[in-house]
């Protein structure tokens, strides 16, 4: 424990990076005939670098909000590979943006552990951050979901406990408390709903695969920030106007490629 606490923790970040990325990389040359090995295998990994990261500080709720993210993303990221053909040409930029993306995630986490004053712009850049992050996520996410051929209720389900999660962890953000605020709670599950109603509508019409996960990640990304500002009473006219334009937009793109 000493030893590692002697090292820099941007070092830590690194090699943490690198044997996420290194790991990955090599997941990558077997088929997905394999994930019942691999994806607990980085699942574990990826948790052990973030603990081998962050190691000071890491107290009640933290053991799961400071690791949610970078596990999150290393899973739907390994998932997601196995969509599109697999070759040098995909595999050397994935796992560029995977490394980026981790050391990204690392970097929130440990500002969010840390406990920076929310009126500093580090705080607000790592909120800003871990939001793009999620909305990421919850694309590769929902392509992974829909890839899958389910029900539409099976889609409820799955949907209502997947944005469930990211809501509640982005509103826990806001805040950074020791435990999860009944209003958090109660909120990330109503936009869970919400979404999930969404997801179960959007089931019955003839899109895309990706044009649907647009309109998820799109609905989670209007309701996501509104109830963020909701929450931290800064919510006016101007950003209401942000998200419900993102909203509608999607949801023309949504129209016009409806495949009749």
């Amino acid at each position: 424990m000493n030893n590692l606490l002697r090292l820099e923790k941007r070092v830590r970040f690194i090699l943490a990076t690198a044997v996420l990325s290194v790991a990955l990389l090599l997941s990558t040359f077997f088929f997905f005939d394999k994930a019942w090995l691999f994806l607990p295998l980085l699942i574990i990994l990826a948790y052990g670098a973030v603990y081998f990261s962050i190691i000071e500080g890491i107290e009640k709720i933290e053991w799961i909000t400071l690791f949610i993210m970078p596990v999150l993303l290393t899973v739907s990221l390994y998932l997601f590979y196995f969509l599109f053909p697999v070759r040098w040409l995909t595999r050397i930029p994935f796992i560029i943006f995977y490394a980026v993306s981790f050391y990204a995630t690392l970097l929130v986490s440990n500002i969010f552990n840390v406990g920076v004053e929310k009126s500093l712009q580090l705080y607000r850049a790592a909120f800003s951050v871990n939001y793009f992050y999620q909305t990421i996520i919850i694309f590769l996410g929902a392509n992974i979901i829909l890839s899958l051929k389910l029900s539409f209720f099976e889609h409820f389900i799955i949907f209502f406990i997947f944005i469930s999660a990211m809501a509640i962890h982005l509103f826990w953000s806001i805040k950074l408390d020791w435990h999860f605020d009944k209003q958090v709670i109660q909120l990330g599950l109503l936009v869970g709903l919400i979404i999930a109603q969404i997801a179960t509508v959007a089931s019955f019409i003839p899109l895309q695969t990706s044009v649907f996960a647009l309109l998820i990640t799109a609905s989670y990304y209007g309701m996501g920030g509104l109830s963020y500002l909701h929450l931290d009473q800064r919510l006016f006219k101007e950003t209401i106007r942000e998200y419900v334009f993102v909203i509608i937009f999607v949801a023309a793109i949504v129209i016009f490629t409806i495949r009749w």
